[in-house]
């Protein structure tokens, strides 16, 4: 049976309950609280113009960094640092401390009961869940069911917030959310208001676009961001083995701003990976093949998951790398043109 419909008076979905509104707004401060501490309004409008819209956000930088937005001397670095420590606590904490905190973890659902199983309930918010596989393996399905489910209450396995949807490789269809609102009784308009879409060229812009971000999650409920695919423009823009270090570089600090962004903002981070073939996979192995992007994206990813086309429609789906599931379980899921189907 479908979710009921959880709309207001004119027919938009509700992101907000009214009881999670205040604890919403305690995931971060807001970078203007600077200004109690003695900071200047126009130091502090200097760094909103760089991309950094909380004091959690403004921890995750360096000083190095932070002496690079023009206007800031390392004296005024210095002395907001300072006024940001006073505001949150970024020292040690007990265990049993981190453990009440991971209790603001949201769980979203996948849209099929085996994934959720699988996953302990859910794509979680707070880290990096990466699926990989090849064409049509589902990825980029998933990633439509997710911009739907994302917007359900928490009561009903969704994450109560908004998508944020960088495409990079122009698959990204409204059409198809239409039908998957549906299945979950959901206003299809209503839901793709909620959805925001950008389409990135370069590997520069798709950074860019991330920087962008903070100043739309630092004002409204988002709970879901998603790269797809997250290796495909730095595999056109940097090419050989002469320019290999380059790309990682640059891979792996655009990984670090959307760690950063999961952990600022309480949100879900999706992306979708491509797969090369590896030689070294062994004789035994049928067509081998393994994740683009080496180590750099292989440590940043938190969750990992393998796709892979089964009998007919089905897909396959198999924990590669987690730190909190078992390794090597996997499952099935059915999967056709319109959405995914409860397993």
């Amino acid at each position: 049976m479908a979710p009921s419909r959880h709309a207001d008076e004119g027919g938009q979905l509700q992101l907000m309950e009214p009881d999670r509104v205040e604890e919403e707004e305690e995931c971060f401060e807001s970078i203007d609280k600077l200004i109690s501490q003695g900071i200047n309004a126009g130091d502090v409008k200097k760094l909103q113009d760089a991309g950094i819209y909380t004091c959690n956000g403004l921890m995750m930088h360096t000083k190095k960094s932070l002496t690079g937005i023009k206007g800031l001397s390392e004296a005024k670095v210095d002395k907001i640092c300072e006024a940001a420590e006073k505001l949150l606590s970024q020292g040690f904490m007990t265990g049993s401390d981190l453990l009440l905190k991971r209790k603001s973890v949201v769980r979203i659902t996948t849209g099929s009961q085996a994934l959720d199983e699988l996953l302990g309930g859910g794509i979680e918010t707070l880290c990096i869940t990466e699926a990989f596989g090849e064409f049509r393996s589902g990825k980029t399905q998933l990633a439509h069911t997710l911009c739907v489910s994302t917007q359900l209450p928490i009561h009903m396995h969704g994450g109560n917030g908004k998508v944020a949807y960088i495409d990079t490789e122009g698959t990204f269809r409204p059409e198809r959310i239409v039908p998957i609102a549906e299945r979950f009784g959901m206003d299809a308009n209503a839901v793709l208001d909620n959805i925001i879409y950008a389409r990135a060229y370069t590997y520069e812009h798709q950074y860019n676009l991330l920087l962008g971000l903070a100043a739309k999650m630092a004002e409204e409920p988002f709970r879901l961001l998603i790269v797809d695919s997250v290796i495909a423009l730095f595999r056109v823009d940097f090419s050989g083995r002469g320019e290999l270090a380059e790309r990682q570089q640059k891979l792996a600090q655009m990984l670090s701003r959307l760690t950063k962004i999961a952990e600022e903002f309480n949100v879900a981070v999706y992306i979708t990976n491509q797969v090369i073939a590896d030689p070294g996979g062994g004789m035994f192995i049928t067509d081998p093949k393994k994740p683009a992007g080496g180590h750099v994206l292989a440590h940043a990813a938190t969750i990992r998951l393998m796709l892979r086309k089964g009998k007919g429609e089905q897909r396959v789906c198999k924990i590669f790398d987690a730190p909190n599931l078992p390794e090597g379980e996997a499952i099935s899921f059915c999967f056709d043109d319109i959405y995914m189907l409860t397993a």
